[in-house]
């Protein structure tokens, strides 16, 4: 990885998120504060329930947290817990690539029409979005499954489509949920490794959500969650 630059492409300051009140409040995220940065490809860990889930769907514009800011590629969209942005939608759309642990393509699209149709939504016509979803999947090295059904796909190769999809509108931000843990060893550090590909030759900030002791060689910063709080930071082994 480059030179740390100065500004960061994620950052998280003071989030707090509770859900209840009273006796049944409960404290999913504890005043965490984390910045990720051009380049890197960052873990977050922490046993069942720490709040590494409730974190990443914060930073993705899904959940609403109760207090703290945020900036997203040098845009504040939170401040005191109140978003900016009301676009939730196109604000991820803009900023965002999500990547699952299972791959969620659409059974009835081929490999191209899966990553086409983000496009398409974004508003590209159906020429320019194929050409990119082209491009995108040889980038990946799966441009020779391009007319194969998700059902046709290895696990391996669908994954990487769905990555692809996840990079379909350029994002500098991807955030992923336990992308490997559908995975055997081979594939899961075949799927790191591109994801480390696409955050050094794209100048994107990775974040992933995983249990997967398998690659833990493979991020730049480790995060650990427990209770909410972040408890622990840690570099890796690049």
């Amino acid at each position: 990885m480059a030179d740390t630059p100065e500004r960061p492409l994620v950052l998280v300051d003071r989030i707090s998120k509770h859900f209840g009140e009273g006796e049944t409040r409960v404290d999913a995220l504890r005043e965490v504060s984390l910045a990720v940065y051009p380049g890197q490809v960052v873990a977050l860990l922490g046993p069942s329930g720490s709040g590494k889930t409730t974190l990443l769907n914060v930073i993705g514009c899904i959940l609403d947290p109760s207090s703290g800011s945020m900036e997203l590629d040098g845009e504040k969209v939170l401040e005191d817990g109140h978003w900016l942005r009301p676009n939730h939608r196109q604000l991820r759309l803009d900023k965002i690539g999500f990547i699952f642990q299972f791959h969620n393509l659409i059974p009835f699209l081929d490999a191209t029409d899966n990553v086409a149709l983000v496009l398409q939504l974004a508003g590209a016509d159906a020429m320019a979005a194929r050409t990119r979803a082209l491009e995108l999947l040889d980038y990946l090295e799966v441009g020779h499954r391009r007319n194969a059904m998700p059902a046709k796909l290895s696990g391996g190769e669908a994954q990487r489509v769905a990555i692809a999809r996840a990079l379909a509108n350029k994002p500098r931000i991807i955030l992923a949920d336990e992308p490997t843990a559908a995975l055997d060893s081979k594939r899961a550090g075949i799927v790191m490794d591109l994801l480390r590909k696409v955050a050094v030759e794209q100048n994107a900030a990775i974040i992933a959500v995983t249990h997967d002791e398998k690659i833990f060689d493979r991020f730049d910063r480790i995060f650990s969650l427990r209770d909410g709080r972040l408890e622990l930071e840690g570099a890796g082994a690049n």
